[in-house]
């Protein structure tokens, strides 16, 4: 189970898709390992054929990640601040979209649950109707420390 960044307790292992429980989790892209882009997560995940975990730690020490489970793109967003899951909401299928300027991840009506710029650096939580989420972080705009894709065995 990881451990850099601390943040998977027994409570988020439980939340996870049950076709991932128990199984081996590795590192596929880290900012400490492998550098702040965009384009070189989106390398590292190319050819990444498991659920995948997202973890994003800003510079207030607030951890959100989110889960996505499979073929169908199946997603959940989880604060990890307290522990907390915004599953699909069935209102849009606007569940993950990104190129070189950016990667979003929920949205409607313009926002995003959460919004990643190029440089790793730059983040933004709205509340989005895909998941109908609250904002995922302290305030809307945060400056991210550390970003993590994990996926499953």
């Amino acid at each position: 189970m990881p451990n850099r960044l601390s943040l998977f307790t027994a409570q988020l292992a439980r939340r996870l898709p049950a076709r991932v429980q128990g199984y081996p989790w590795r590192l596929a892209y880290s900012t400490l390992e492998h550098g702040t882009s965009l384009k070189t997560l989106y390398r590292k995940s190319a050819s990444l054929d498991s659920p995948v975990l997202l973890v994003i730690k800003d510079m207030d020490n607030q951890v959100r990640s989110v889960c996505c489970a499979g073929v169908g793109l199946k997603i959940n967003i989880f604060v990890l601040l307290h522990p907390q899951v915004f599953k699909w909401s069935g209102e849009n299928t606007y569940f993950i979209n990104g190129d070189m300027t950016s990667l979003e991840l929920g949205g409607g009506g313009g926002r995003f649950g959460l919004w990643l710029d190029a440089d790793l650096y730059h983040g933004r939580s709205n509340s989005c109707s895909t998941f109908n989420n609250d904002i995922l972080s302290k305030k809307e705009d945060f400056i991210i420390q550390d970003v993590e894709v994990w996926t499953f065995e």
